[in-house]
C-alpha cells in the first residue's frame, strides 16, 4: 500500500489545528513554491503529475488551470467546491474536519500559480463543524503569514473565504455554485463561456474539488514525477474511496488509483456483512452505473470503469448485498433527484416525477409490462437534453437497474409482490 497523502495526518490528536500540521511538515510546500518556482512552473508541475480532478469529471487539473486567459485584465478567482451532496460521498468531509490547514495550502499554492488574489471555499450547508474549522484554520493561518497580504514575506497576497451553501444538492454542479456565491438562485449557466474565461462575476474562475486541491502541497514538495510514480498511467496518485452499504468496515480508504474493487471491499473494507453475497456496487456514488460481481476485479480508475461502462465519480462506493431490492434503490434515488433538481430544465424537472410515479407502480405491485419501455424511454428524454449533468445522473440509477437486473423487474410485473424479503429490504439496514 502506497503512504498515504491526503489522510496522513487525520488520525493525529488536534488534526485540525495549525501547529500540528506545521510539526507534520505543513506549509514547507507553500514555502518551497513561493520561494523557488515562478507561477508557470507550478502550473506545469501539475500538469506532469497528471492529476486529474477528484470531483468526479476526473478532467486534468493542470491542463483546466492553462485555460485561464493570462492577459486578462482584473480579478480572477479560484472557488473550492466543498458543496459534498453526491449521495455516498463522505470524503472531502474528513479532509474538512479532520485537516483543514492541507486544504489551505493547496488553496494558497494553487491561487499563487494562477495569479489569484480571492479565493472561496463552498462549503455545503450541513457542514457545521467543517466550516467552523474552516474559518478557524484560516484565521491561524492568517496570523501565521501564510494568508493575507504579502504572504512569507513576497509580494504574493490572498484572502480565502468561506460560503456557507443552503443545502442544495444542485450547487454542486460548478456553475450552479457560482451562480449561488453571486447571491442567485442555485441553477446551473448555459455553458459556453466556461468558468475557466468566464465565471464568478464574470471573471475567470477555477472550480476545483477539495480532494483535488488538497493533493497540491504534495506534488510541490516531493515533485511531479514521485506523484505521476503512485496509482497508473494517467490516473496517478492515491484516490479517497468512501465506503458505505453492506460492508464490515464502512469508512474512507486511501488507497493508490488503479487497487481493485475486489481489493476494497474484501481487504479494506472486511467484506460484505453477516456473511451475505454481493450483489452490485456503485463506484463512484448513486450516479455512476452499477457494477456486479463478474467485473470485481476492474481497477478503480477513471479509465478501467469507463471501459466496462461504469464511472469512477467521487469515489464513494456503495456497495449492496443480495437482500437489496434493485427496483427499490431506483425508486429512492430518483425520489432524491427529483427532490434535488433545481426546476430549470423541463425534462427534469417534469420526467423525474412521471418516472416516479411509474416505479412506484411497479414496486407497489400495479404496474403494466409497457413499464419498462416507457422507463427508458423517458430517461432518454431526460440524459443529455438539460443544462447541467444532473439529468444524466438522475436517470443512471433506472436505466443501470433495468439493464443489470431487468429479472427483478419482471418479478414485480408478474407477482405484484417484491422478489425479496421485504424486511430486508432497505439498502443500508442492519
Amino acid at each position: 500500500m502506497a503512504e498515504k497523502i491526503l489522510l496522513r495526518n487525520v488520525e493525529k490528536p488536534g488534526s485540525h489545528e495549525i501547529d500540528v500540521y506545521l510539526s507534520s511538515g505543513g506549509y514547507r510546500a507553500l514555502e518551497k513554491a513561493i520561494r523557488t518556482f515562478k507561477p508557470d512552473e507550478v502550473v506545469e508541475m501539475v500538469k506532469q503529475s497528471e492529476l486529474r480532478g477528484r470531483g468526479g469529471a476526473g478532467f486534468p487539473t493542470g491542463l483546466k488551470w492553462s485555460f485561464v486567459p493570462k492577459d486578462a485584465p482584473g480579478p480572477r478567482y479560484l472557488c473550492c467546491n466543498a458543496d459534498e451532496g453526491e449521495p455516498g460521498t463522505f470524503k472531502d468531509k474528513v479532509i474538512i474536519e479532520h485537516d483543514p490547514h492541507l486544504l489551505i495550502e493547496g488553496i494558497v499554492i494553487s491561487c499563487y500559480a494562477l495569479s489569484i488574489q480571492t479565493a472561496y471555499i463552498y462549503v455545503r450547508g450541513e457542514f457545521a463543524l467543517g466550516a467552523q474549522r474552516l474559518m478557524a484554520a484560516i484565521s491561524e493561518a492568517e496570523a501565521k503569514g501564510f494568508l493575507g497580504e504579502k504572504i512569507l514575506g513576497s509580494g504574493f497576497s490572498l484572502q480565502v473565504r468561506v460560503h456557507r451553501g443552503g443545502g442544495s444538492y444542485i450547487c454542486g454542479e460548478e456553475t450552479a455554485l457560482l451562480e449561488s456565491l453571486e447571491g442567485k438562485r442555485g441553477q446551473p449557466r448555459l455553458k459556453p463561456p466556461f468558468p475557466a474565461s468566464v465565471g464568478l462575476y464574470g471573471r475567470p474562475t477555477i472550480i476545483n474539488n477539495v480532494e483535488t486541491l488538497a493533493n497540491i502541497p504534495s506534488i510541490v514538495m516531493n515533485g511531479p514525477e514521485w506523484f505521476a510514480s503512485i496509482g497508473t498511467k494517467w490516473n496517478t496518485g492515491t484516490k479517497l474511496f468512501a465506503v458505505s452499504g453492506h460492508v464490515n468496515k464502512p469508512g474512507v480508504y486511501e488507497l493508490p488509483l488503479g487497487v481493485s474493487l475486489r481489493e476494497l471491499v474484501f481487504e479494506h473494507a472486511g467484506g460484505i456483512r453477516k456473511g451475505r453475497t454481493l450483489k452490485a456496487v456503485m463506484p463512484g456514488g448513486s450516479s455512476t452505473p452499477l457494477v456486479t460481481p463478474e467485473n470485481l476485479n476492474v481497477a478503480l480508475d477513471f479509465d478501467s470503469l469507463a471501459a466496462i461502462g461504469s464511472m469512477l465519480g467521487s469515489g464513494a462506493v456503495i456497495v449492496m448485498d443480495d437482500t437489496t431490492c434493485m427496483v427499490q434503490v431506483a425508486l429512492r434515488l430518483t425520489r432524491f433527484y427529483r427532490h434535488e433538481s433545481c426546476g430549470k430544465c423541463t425534462p427534469c424537472r417534469e420526467g423525474l416525477g412521471w418516472m416516479i410515479r411509474i416505479l412506484e407502480g411497479i414496486e407497489s405491485g400495479r404496474g403494466n409490462p409497457s413499464d419498462i419501455g416507457l422507463l427508458v424511454d423517458i430517461s432518454s428524454q431526460i440524459s443529455g437534453k438539460t443544462l447541467c449533468p444532473m439529468g444524466d445522473a438522475a436517470v443512471i440509477p433506472v436505466q443501470s437497474t433495468i439493464k443489470k437486473f431487468m429479472d427483478e423487474y419482471e418479478s414485480h410485473l408478474k407477482t405484484g409482490s417484491c422478489p425479496v424479503a421485504p424486511a430486508d429490504a432497505a439498502v443500508g439496514q442492519g
